[in-house]
């Protein structure tokens, strides 16, 4: 059953707070949305602090990010969002963050991915069940033509239906999940393991 427009905005206030709190969104950084309809949804307008967020801070776009309430800008990176509702219809809600480990980890690694293999905790994301597998995190260099960095996402997309996040290289990390909730988990999976291979680089001095 869809959940209604103050239920959803509410998911993304809270969720603002938490990550906010765990540092993982400071200050103006980061976007958030949910799933609104089948062909809409809700995202966080621009340039809003995101541990500060009210009713009003969200707004409706299509899944081409328009905007579906005039007055209200919704934030650069919007395509990023609605395109992964059109990739996907499990998809209920995408969480962009700006943390730390994120960041820095995305700078560190030359390659185009990062790949995590034999972590207990990569069961958090959704569809695997065991740490016998690898997860593949490809990794996108920043670009302010967000059309451009979409099309380029997008075609990994569709090679690689199970993925489950990625990174914007000296950016953040973009996941996603059925719910709200779903999302969550796996941005504190990702932020887990992005802190375990920091430390193992770092004691490898690699």
């Amino acid at each position: 059953m869809s959940q209604t427009r103050e239920t959803l905005a509410q998911q993304i206030i809270e969720a603002g707070q938490f990550l906010y709190a765990r540092g993982w969104s400071p200050a103006t950084s980061s976007n958030y949305s949910a799933r609104l309809s089948t062909d809409s949804a809700l995202l966080t307008v621009s340039g809003k602090h995101k541990g500060q967020l009210d009713v009003d801070d969200v707004l409706a776009t299509d899944l081409l990010g328009n905007s579906l309430e005039p007055g209200k800008k919704p934030s650069a990176e919007t395509l990023l969002h609605t395109q992964l509702y059109s990739w996907s219809e499990a998809i209920g809600a995408v969480l962009h963050t700006h943390s730390v480990n994120a960041t820095v980890l995305s700078r560190l690694t030359l390659s185009d991915s990062l790949v995590f293999a034999d972590y207990e905790l990569q069961k958090a994301f959704s569809g695997i069940t065991t740490h016998e597998c690898q997860v593949e995190v490809p990794i996108f260099d920043n670009d302010q033509d967000i059309a451009r960095l979409a099309r380029k996402v997008q075609v990994w997309l569709d090679e690689h239906p199970d993925c489950v996040g990625y990174l914007i290289r000296g950016h953040g990390l973009y996941t996603w999940g059925a719910q709200m909730s779903d999302a969550l988990r796996q941005i504190e999976a990702f932020e887990f393991l992005f802190e375990c291979e920091l430390k193992v680089r770092a004691l490898h001095k690699i």
